[in-house]
C-alpha cells in the first residue's frame, strides 16, 4: 500500500489549467513545487565568452571536507502513488502523493536554523521500515492532497510512537478535502481517548518566535485567523494537522495549478513554520518526560481513613494535562509534611463516581469543558460537605479560564471568584510564601507581579474553591514548558504543599 508505484493518469488530468468543479480527487494530484524554469537562451558565436580559469593547483582529496550532518528533526513519510505529469509548456516531471512540494522541509529548516540557533535536517522514511523510536526520529511529517490510508499495523505503530514522545505533523499542502478528512479520521481512530481539538490563539505554537494571530490566505478562505488542529498527549500537541497548505509557502511560492487550493501566503506560512519548528524543539523533552508510565490508583477500601488521597476530576475537555505532576507533588508532600499520603492519584468522574470519600479534588485542563447536571450536583454536594476543589489552568490558557468561570457559576451561582489576600493562611500553612517566582511568559504580561496569585470562593468562612490562573502543575514536574504562563518549580512545589495542607486542616 505504501510502496511507490508508477501510474499514468488520463491525458486530460495531466494538463494544467483545468477549470470547473472538482469531481475527482485526482484533480488535486499535481506537482506543487516551484514552476519549471524557462529554457536557457542560447548564445550565438559572436557573443561567446572565454571559459573560466581552472585553479592552478587541484584540491587534494583529503582537503574536501564536508561539514557534519545536522541532527534530523523531521522525517517525511513516503506514501501513496507517483505518476508522470506534463505541463502546458511540454515540460515533463513526476508527481508523488507524499512529495507534491519536494523542497518544503528543506526550505523550512533552512529558514528556521537561524531563528532557533541550530541547523536541523530532514529525512524520508517508509512506515514499513520505521522503527518508531522518537529519539532517532522526533517528528514524522505527512504531506499530501489525496486520500491517505493506513493499515491497522501502521496505526498501532503511530500510536506507540506518539505515546513514547514522538510527534506527527500533517500538512494538507493544497487544502484538499480528501487528505484532510482521511488523515483526521485515521488519527481519531488511533487516539479515541483524545479528541481532535482546535488550538486557541494564545497557544504557545502561535507565539514561539513570532506572534501569529492574523494571517493571509491568497484565495478560497475568507478567514484571517491561523488554524491548527491537534491531539493532546499530556500538555503537548502531539499530532498537529494543518487544514490549509503550508509547504508551498515554505518554498516561497503560492500553490500553482489548482484553482480551488486553500493555503497560507508565503509570509504567513514561513512565520507559522518557524514557530512550528521552535515548538517541536521546545516540547520534545516534555514529550519524553510525560511518556513515562504513571501509577494511577483506585479507591482501596482498606486504606487508612486518615491518608490523603489526590482525586482528579475527569471532564469532557482535556483533563490530563501533566501526567506525573500529581505524583511529583505527592512525593514532595510525603517528604516535607506530616500528612499521611497515598502516592497514587485517583481519577473520578463527578456524577458517576462516589465523591464522599474525598476531602480534596483537583481539576485541570487546556481548553473548553462542560459539566452536565449530574456533575454539577455532585460537586455542589462535595463543596457543601466541606470538600475543597482546587482548579489549575494548564499552561495558563484563556479558553480554559473562561470555561472555569462559566462552569463554577453552574455549581455556585451566587458566588464569584475573588483574589485571595496574601495574608490568607493558604499562603502560610506550611511555607510562608510572600513572593512568588513566575515563568518569563507571566512576567512579560504582568511585569509588576511579585506576590503569589490565587483566586477563590469561601463557604462558611473557609476557602472551598481555589483557582490558579497560572499553571502550578507544570512546576510540580520540574520540566520546562516554553511560553507557559506558570509558576517556577520552587514556588509551585511550596504552594502545592500549602494547598493540600490547608484542605486537610480546614
Amino acid at each position: 500500500m505504501f510502496m511507490r508505484r508508477l501510474i499514468y493518469l488520463l491525458p486530460v488530468l495531466l494538463v494544467a489549467g483545468v477549470t470547473g468543479g472538482w469531481s475527482d480527487e485526482n484533480e488535486w494530484f499535481k506537482p506543487l513545487g516551484a514552476p519549471p524554469k524557462a529554457s536557457p537562451r542560447h548564445i550565438s558565436g559572436g557573443e561567446g565568452v572565454p571559459p573560466l580559469p581552472l585553479p592552478a593547483t587541484p584540491l587534494r582529496r583529503t582537503e574536501r571536507k564536508r561539514d557534519p550532518s545536522p541532527p534530523t528533526l523531521l522525517a517525511k513519510v513516503i506514501w501513496g502513488e507517483s505518476a508522470a505529469f506534463t505541463y502546458e509548456s511540454g515540460h515533463k516531471t513526476e508527481v508523488a502523493d507524499w512529495n507534491q512540494c519536494p523542497a518544503d522541509l528543506q526550505q523550512l529548516l533552512r529558514k528556521a536554523s537561524g531563528a532557533v540557533g541550530q541547523p536541523y535536517g530532514s529525512d524520508t522514511i517508509q512506515l514499513t521500515s520505521f522503527g518508531g523510536d522518537p529519539a532517532k526520529t522526533p517528528v514524522l511529517f505527512f504531506s499530501g492532497s489525496r486520500t491517505i490510508k493506513f493499515s491497522p499495523a501502521q496505526l498501532a505503530l503511530l500510536r506507540n510512537y506518539v505515546l513514547a514522545g514522538g510527534t506527527i505533523v500533517a500538512d494538507d499542502v493544497a487544502g484538499a478535502p480528501y487528505f484532510y478528512d482521511s488523515f483526521r479520521a485515521a488519527m481519531i481512530q488511533t487516539f479515541p481517548e483524545s479528541p481532535v481539538r482546535t488550538l486557541p490563539l494564545d497557544h504557545p505554537l502561535f507565539h514561539m518566535l513570532y506572534d501569529v494571530t492574523k494571517v493571509r490566505y491568497p484565495k478560497n478562505v475568507t478567514s484571517n485567523l491561523p488554524e491548527f488542529e491537534a491531539i493532546y498527549i499530556g500538555c503537548r500537541a502531539a499530532v498537529i494537522l494543518s487544514k490549509y497548505g503550508l509547504g508551498c509557502g515554505w518554498d516561497d511560492h503560492e500553490v500553482p495549478l489548482i484553482e480551488k487550493a486553500a493555503y497560507y501566503d508565503v509570509p504567513s506560512a514561513n512565520k507559522l513554520g518557524i514557530n512550528l519548528v521552535a515548538y517541536l524543539l521546545g516540547y520534545a523533552n516534555v514529550g519524553r518526560e510525560e511518556a513515562k508510565p504513571e501509577l494511577f490508583g483506585a479507591l482501596d477500601e482498606k486504606r487508612p481513613t486518615d491518608e490523603f488521597v489526590f482525586g482528579q476530576l475527569r471532564h469532557d475537555g482535556h483533563w490530563n494535562v501533566h501526567p506525573g505532576g500529581a505524583a511529583a507533588l505527592l512525593r514532595a508532600l510525603r517528604q516535607q509534611s506530616s500528612v499521611r499520603t497515598s502516592l497514587k492519584r485517583v481519577p473520578v468522574t463527578p456524577g458517576k463516581d462516589d465523591l464522599s470519600g474525598f476531602t480534596f479534588l483537583y481539576l485541570t485542563g487546556l481548553d473548553d469543558f462542560s459539566l452536565d447536571a449530574d456533575a454539577v450536583n455532585a460537586l455542589k454536594t462535595f463543596l457543601k460537605g466541606n470538600g475543597t476543589l482546587f482548579i489549575n489552568n494548564g499552561l495558563g490558557l484563556k479558553t480554559f479560564d473562561a470555561a472555569v468561570r462559566r462552569e463554577l457559576k453552574k455549581i455556585l451561582p451566587e458566588a464569584q471568584l475573588q483574589p485571595v489576600p496574601v495574608a490568607h493562611p493558604v499562603f502560610s500553612s506550611v511555607f510562608r510564601i510572600g513572593e512568588a517566582q513566575y515563568t518569563p511568559a507571566v512576567l512579560k504580561q504582568h511585569p509588576d507581579l511579585r506576590a503569589p496569585y490565587l483566586e477563590g470562593i469561601a463557604l462558611n468562612g473557609d476557602l472551598r474553591v481555589i483557582y490558579s490562573p497560572f499553571d502550578l502543575e507544570a512546576g510540580w514536574t520540574g520540566g520546562e514548558y516554553p511560553l507557559a504562563l506558570a509558576y517556577e518549580p520552587h514556588t509551585a512545589a511550596q504552594l502545592g504543599i500549602n494547598l493540600v495542607m490547608y484542605a486537610v486542616t480546614h
